[in-house]
């Protein structure tokens, strides 16, 4: 049960999700929604809907997740840290600067010059450090044990995915049934897989378990699934095989564009 007052949230699950939409919508966009034909992309005639998130507040979804977290837990005086390839970083800092907490953004080298600055105007403090947004996550993970400032994890809490997950509590009433979704990144799938009925896994078919995947491009993402997004993403659904894993590493973590 979700609850407010620093309460501790027990499930992923969509009671949870609908109780969390309702605390952070007066803090959100609700974004619009287009249906398009793929045809107009070069693929068959078959009918799509986008969400436009992009137009939500910092620019991604990931606002949804930084407010459950501004919004469910109980924050300490040093306020919040977050880790970020760019998106959820920027999210972090504009919930925050909404709600007038301090906020420390640690990114790597590689992040975007654009979501460097958007971080700044947004009043919190960034470090940029490492190269890879492993590097960023070390330095935030370190200045958290130091400093006793709340983390706000990009994919692998509890208020993340329950944040996330309002996305597709919005899209069911705003667009016809869904047989395919993607929700972006991994706290998007794992978010609306927890709300919605329809699954999707991404995971290794053969052993039915996280693993690394070697970093070839996309410096920012992380390399292994969180915990918390594998279980309710791999909770049925298509998998997803050993053959295939070149594609996934495509497909996970707070990605350079995230």
């Amino acid at each position: 049960m979700v609850t407010t007052g620093g309460a501790a949230v027990a499930r992923i699950d969509r009671e949870s999700i609908e109780a969390t939409y309702a605390i952070i919508k007066p803090y959100i966009r609700t974004t619009p929604v287009v249906e398009v034909y793929g045809v107009e992309f070069g693929l068959a005639r078959f009918p799509l809907v986008l969400k436009l998130e992009q137009l939500q507040h910092s620019g991604s979804f990931k606002a949804r997740g930084a407010f459950a977290h501004l919004l469910l837990r109980d924050i300490p005086a040093l306020g919040v840290a977050a880790a970020s390839g760019g998106n959820h970083g920027a999210a972090v800092a504009y919930a925050a600067m909404r709600l007038g907490v301090p906020a420390r953004i640690f990114v790597p080298t590689v992040c975007s010059a654009a979501k460097i600055q958007r971080i700044r105007d947004y009043g919190a403090e960034l470090v940029i450090v490492g190269d890879r947004y492993a590097d960023a996550l070390a330095a935030s993970e370190a200045w958290i044990a130091e400093s006793g400032a709340m983390s706000i994890h990009a994919y692998d809490q509890v208020e993340t995915l329950l944040g996330q997950g309002t996305l597709g509590e919005e899209l069911m009433f705003q667009a016809p049934p869904l047989t395919h979704p993607d929700a972006g990144d991994q706290s998007g799938k794992a978010g609306r897989c927890s709300g919605g009925k329809r699954r999707t896994r991404f995971a290794r078919a053969s052993a039915r378990r996280r693993f690394d995947v070697p970093h070839r491009s996309g410096a920012c993402r992380s390399r292994r699934v969180g915990q918390r997004c594998f279980h309710p993403a791999s909770a049925g659904g298509a998998l997803v095989g050993d053959e295939d894993r070149g594609r996934t590493r495509c497909r996970g973590g707070d990605g350079a564009s995230s």
